[in-house]
């Protein structure tokens, strides 16, 4: 695969120097969490034996193990992501479980010139960070055989999903708060609107695009309610909310209580379960 520019320096910075190794040291409870909506999504792929998949946004790289699996020693799966910390982890794990069939490469899916062989394009909560989509599945259609397929799960509105909504209401009368993101926007909900990720995947060449709404609660955070409290003030949009503003330990201190305090209604006796709003989207590339 030939090493291109990257489209979009802010992502970039973003998954290499903030956000990518906090990530790496909560893999496992992050993992956990968010399972569940990746083994749907690996599901309406419909992954067979033999079969080469690309795992877009692949992170620490759980799913293109688990695809790796699916596809067996016949198959092979490569995984990108712009974040460096969050492969390193994925060769590791890898290594760790002496998965042969996975490759990770650190590449931007909008300009890489990626092998055009794949029979599936995969992604968990891992194409909504694109600076502009159309190009990106553009470039990504390019590399699926005529008539691959396309699967992917994406985060609803922050309004549908009271696992990010809640913590960041929490902290809102203590720091103030950034302006949201205009619609769209490069970022966890920028495939928010379903209509709008028909269009761009259409736009990209793509046919027989299908949306389906999945909602699932979720297991958030660690078993402790503290340190889900402590784990939801550090990720997620409650994170990025507090990103600037400086907090002394004190105002930490009071931001993790509200946060647990407005966590503590979704408690169950194996941890903080919490509803979360998804999109599974497929779609296929044209037969030629």
């Amino acid at each position: 695969m030939t090493s291109t520019p990257v489209a979009n320096a802010a992502m970039h910075h973003y998954w290499n120097e903030v956000s990518g190794p906090r990530w790496v040291r909560v893999q496992d409870v992050i993992d956990r969490q968010i399972a569940p909506l990746g083994e749907r999504a690996l599901a309406a792929a419909q992954l067979s034996p033999g079969e080469r998949v690309l795992d877009v946004g692949c992170g620490c790289g759980q799913t293109t193990l688990r695809a790796a699996a699916h596809v067996g020693e016949a198959g092979e799966v490569l995984g990108i992501d712009l974040s460096a910390p969050m492969l390193a982890r994925a060769r590791e794990r890898a290594r760790e479980m002496g998965v042969t069939n996975v490759r990770f490469e650190q590449a931007d899916a909008q300009t890489a010139s990626l092998p055009q062989h794949f029979d599936v394009l995969f992604s968990r909560f891992g194409v909504m960070f694109f600076d502009a989509p159309e190009a990106a599945f553009t470039n990504l259609r390019r590399a699926l055989r005529s008539g691959g397929r396309l699967a992917f799960v994406c985060w609803q509105a922050l309004t549908r999903n009271p696992w990010m909504l809640v913590p960041l209401t929490a902290v809102a009368p203590l720091v103030p708060l950034p302006a949201p993101p205009p619609p769209g926007a490069p970022g966890p909900f920028g495939f928010a609107d379903a209509a709008r990720v028909t269009r761009i995947l259409e736009e990209a060449g793509f046919v027989d695009v299908g949306v389906e709404s999945v909602e699932e609660t979720l297991l958030v955070g660690p078993p402790d309610v503290n340190d889900a409290a402590r784990f939801l003030v550090a990720m997620g949009p409650a994170a990025a909310a507090l990103a600037d503003a400086a907090l002394t330990p004190e105002k930490q201190s009071q931001v993790e209580q509200a946060v647990r305090q407005a966590i503590e209604p979704y408690l169950t006796p194996d941890g903080v379960r919490m509803p979360s709003a998804s999109w599974i989207v497929t779609a296929l590339s044209p037969q030629e």
